[in-house]
């Protein structure tokens, strides 16, 4: 096999020209001339095949760019899986502490509701193994190993005395890119988009008709920690939004000519005022997106400088199930700004270099990369207070007591002085004391996160995501620019 791989190089050599072949046979033989090496001396025998399908193809494309890589069959498979967008699992919402996994909600018709589990139920045993002895990290290999097959586990309801054994056997499970859908106010929606896959542009105008459609007055777009996808989908979606023929991006090439692409004609678009929030992790499509809506004077951008990747990388699948990813181009904003972030040393990273821009004074600068929101909005931090009640899990296990006495809230819960009181104590019980001016401080977000737990365990995930937007100063930020353009 080694010899017909050392041919097959050579053969694709005849493809070249004079010089480049030259320079290629001296690899070769130099490649040659240390496999022979260590093949007569190394002091075990070895497989060529995994020293050059392991160490040599992978070492090599290492050395193009940090984003194209050889892949084993293995990867490739495991790439393929991750594009397909669904996975095996039971279908719950979990939050997982140090020994401990606690159920916040099951999802409809998933095997964890069919199997009976509910929301504040805790899982103390999977397949034998007691979680109260295990760190995070093992929690989370040992949940992600259970998905893969039939899982038996001991349940503790907080309403029942006894344990009960739950029996799951792992399902096809889609996985959703739009994960949130909320109408803010009157006329104002809010979407989130977590990644981009074939389905997304579906579900992203499936979101939006379930808030009103063509009636909406405004929409926040959320793209904070969107890592990208597919990109046909990421330009479909932009053409949600904009007019035929305006640009949503250019494909530069190494050596071909500047690419533009452009929104067709005939496609029917949403008009409504727009805002999109990003991160420093938005990233690839979700730039896309961003940049497209941004140059072209259709969304006012918010947050964070997005985290800069804009390159093109195809798919060639090779013999025996492995595949070379590539990068084969990058992508610039419409106004041709370069997304892609700079590398290192750019003069070794070979599509996406440093690029120089005019200053107006004859000097030149490098572009950072990335998207440059229209506003900066950083997101909330935490007084001493707060980091110590979330890095105790105080707010879920005072949820947990308060639903354990059988309260059932409604949707206009208010968190009462009294219930304030009982925190307090129970806060106190932990060792737990903070000062009147630590306490008068946090107390707002106090409140909405007591509520937002309580909802978790009531409601479900989505009504306590309700609760934790408002208390968000990207979004609320983002609410006041929509209003603004709607005024005007």
């Amino acid at each position: 096999m080694t010899r017909n791989l050392f041919a097959y190089l050579l053969f694709f050599s005849s493809l070249l020209n004079a010089s480049d072949v030259q320079d290629l046979e001296a690899s070769l033989q130099k490649f040659i001339h240390v496999f022979n090496v260590i093949d007569a001396n190394l002091a075990e025998p070895f497989d060529p095949t995994t020293s050059i399908y392991r160490g040599a193809l992978p070492g090599m494309v290492r050395t193009l760019d940090p984003y194209s890589a050889f892949l084993d069959s293995h990867q490739f498979e495991a790439l393929q899986e991750m594009q397909r967008s669904t996975e095996k699992g039971f279908g719950s919402v979990v939050n997982l502490l140090p020994g401990r996994a606690i159920v916040l909600q099951t999802l409809p018709g998933s095997p964890s509701e069919r199997a009976g589990l509910l929301a504040g139920d805790e899982i103390l045993a999977v397949n034998g193994y007691q979680l109260s002895q295990l760190p995070i990290e093992q929690l989370v290999a040992l949940l992600n190993q259970a998905r893969q097959s039939r899982a038996a586990l001991v349940v503790k309801r907080p309403s029942i005395q006894r344990l009960m054994p739950i029996d799951l056997i792992p399902a096809e499970l889609a996985d959703p890119s739009v994960t949130r859908i909320l109408l803010l106010e009157d006329g104002i929606g809010h979407i989130k988009v977590a990644n981009f896959e074939q389905q997304t542009a579906d579900e992203l105008r499936d979101a939006i008709e379930e808030l009103g459609g063509h009636d909406l007055d405004g929409l926040i777009l959320d793209l904070r920690g969107n890592p990208g996808g597919v990109v046909e989908t990421a330009v479909q979606t932009v053409t949600f939004f904009l007019k035929p023929d305006q640009q949503i991006l250019w494909i530069q090439g190494r050596d071909g000519p500047h690419e533009d692409l452009r929104v067709p004609e005939g496609l029917e678009f949403y008009e409504f005022s727009l805002a999109v929030l990003i991160d420093s992790k938005t990233a690839s499509a979700a730039e896309l997106v961003t940049s497209a809506l941004q140059d072209n004077g259709r969304a006012i951008i918010l947050g964070e400088r997005s985290f800069g990747k804009g390159i093109i990388q195809s798919v060639y699948p090779l013999s025996e199930g492995a595949a070379l990813a590539l990068t084969t181009a990058q992508y610039l904003t419409p106004s041709r700004k370069v997304i892609q972030r700079p590398l290192g040393d750019c003069r070794v990273f070979l599509l996406a270099k440093c690029s120089e821009v005019s200053t107006g004074e004859g000097s030149t600068s490098q572009q950072n990369g990335g998207i440059q929101p229209d506003e900066v909005i950083l997101p909330r931090g935490y007084t001493t207070l707060e980091a110590v009640l979330e890095s105790t899990n105080s707010f879920f296990e005072f949820s947990q007591k308060y639903r354990a006495y059988g309260i059932t809230p409604d949707a206009d819960l208010v968190i009462s002085d009294h219930l304030l009181d009982e925190f307090q104590a129970f806060l106190s019980n932990r060792k737990i004391q903070p000062s009147l001016a630590e306490w008068t401080t946090a107390l707002t977000f106090i409140r909405s996160r007591l509520k937002q737990e309580i909802f978790n365990l009531a409601f479900g995930v989505d009504k306590g995501d309700e609760v934790e937007i408002l208390r968000d100063p990207q979004v609320l930020m983002a609410v006041r620019q929509v209003k603004r353009k709607i005024e005007k």
